[in-house]
């Protein structure tokens, strides 16, 4: 049996709204993931320590605040500091269309905007995933 895709989820910055990442993390474990949830206000250094340690497989991060560009430009770096390359990056949140090129431009493999499904985010890791 092989096992189970590990994902980390993290709210990076100030954004004290965790709604959406608590039901993202629920519905990535009815999907039978392994989900750790950081919680509230990490730094981009403990997020990318948390993956290191915790050896995800998938690094999500749920911003609403609107600093997605700057906040993932730095959990970015410190992914690589770390070399956490090879794990899946993605962001879901209040993140406009136009944005989405420099976040690609940054590492994040996939973003999922307020209101996306969780079938087709659970269907997204589990194609770039394989155990």
């Amino acid at each position: 049996m092989s096992k189970p895709i590990r994902v980390l989820i993290a709210k990076p910055g100030l954004d004290g709204h965790d709604v959406g990442a608590k039901l993202v993390c629920r519905a990535l474990m009815d999907a039978g993931m392994e989900v750790v949830y950081t919680g509230l206000r990490q730094s981009p250094e403990a997020i990318a320590s948390a993956a290191l340690q915790e050896g995800a497989d998938v690094v999500g991060l749920s911003i609403l605040s609107g600093a997605h560009i700057p906040l993932c430009r730095k959990v970015g770096v410190e992914l690589k500091n770390r070399k956490i390359e090879d794990v899946l990056w993605v962001v879901g949140g209040n993140i406009p269309r136009q944005d989405h090129p420099a976040l690609s431009d940054m590492g994040v493999d996939g973003i999922f905007p307020t209101g996306s499904s969780f079938d087709n985010l659970i269907a997204f890791i589990r194609e770039k995933v394989k155990p």
